[in-house]
């Protein structure tokens, strides 16, 4: 299946999903999943999945691990106790609204923070990277999974979809490992299973920065317009072992 990730409304346009339709299609990929449109496979589009996402944020604040939080960017920048788990990371919460009730903040916005187990260790067996240990509350803090504007934040999201739509296998970039950490907490909060995860290395340039959206020069619509054919582009991949459902970041 594709899954339309388009919550962030300031950045998703008609015309950009199109071309990335068209981008996937011309580079290979076909999905055999989805909603029904004129006998093609349409992609999820996380938008119109809203109602799973409440009843995922609805169970959380029933079971007691959410809490609002009026702080900014800014405030937790500044505060002193903030110190960065990693420099492409968050800073850690310092947990300033964790006695925060609803009731108490009354006609301000606020967003939804999961209050994380402090100073317990989260391990997984990632299948590139092997074990892996992080510590809630020194590796990473309480973590948004509802915006201020109304929105459920990624950590969320991703769960609540990797859930019900039963994904046994995720593959993604090594950047998300602490994000893992985070979403395996929300995944037993939930009652829910994990998945398998396979974190691999980042693309890198000859330089050796990793790959941005910024390097357009090696989007797959760049090198598509300089006549590269696609299947000197991808690696083709030989199936085996037991079926499973897969997403790839």
């Amino acid at each position: 299946m594709l899954r339309n990730e388009d919550l962030d409304r300031g950045r998703c346009r008609p015309e950009f999903i199109a071309a990335m339709l068209e981008d996937l299609k011309w580079f290979g990929f076909e999905w055999q999943e989805g909603p029904d449109v004129g006998g093609a496979f349409a992609p999820y589009n996380q938008s119109e999945r809203m109602n799973s996402y409440r009843a995922a944020l609805e169970k959380l604040d029933t079971g007691g691990f959410i809490y609002p939080c009026t702080c900014s960017r800014k405030d937790i920048q500044s505060a002193a106790r903030a110190p960065h788990a990693d420099d492409d990371d968050e800073p850690v919460y310092p947990g300033t609204c964790r006695q925060n009730h609803k009731s108490q903040i009354a006609n301000r916005k606020f967003s939804w923070r999961f209050r994380v187990p402090d100073g317990e260790t989260v391990s997984f067996t990632d299948a590139h990277l092997g074990p892996q240990s992080f510590v809630a509350g020194r590796d990473f803090g309480d973590f948004i999974i509802w915006r201020n504007d109304d929105v459920p934040a990624y950590q969320l999201a991703c769960v609540a979809d990797d859930a019900l739509m039963r994904i046994t296998e995720v593959v993604r970039g090594a950047d998300l490992l602490l994000s893992t950490a985070r979403q395996l907490l929300l995944y037993r909060a939930l009652g829910w299973a994990a998945p398998a995860f396979y974190h691999c290395e980042l693309m890198r340039d000859e330089t050796g920065v990793r790959l941005a959206k910024r390097h357009d020069a090696l989007s797959l619509r760049a090198l598509r317009q300089q006549g590269r054919a696609p299947e000197k582009l991808r690696s083709r991949w030989q199936p085996g072992g037991s079926p499973g459902r897969g997403r790839a970041d």
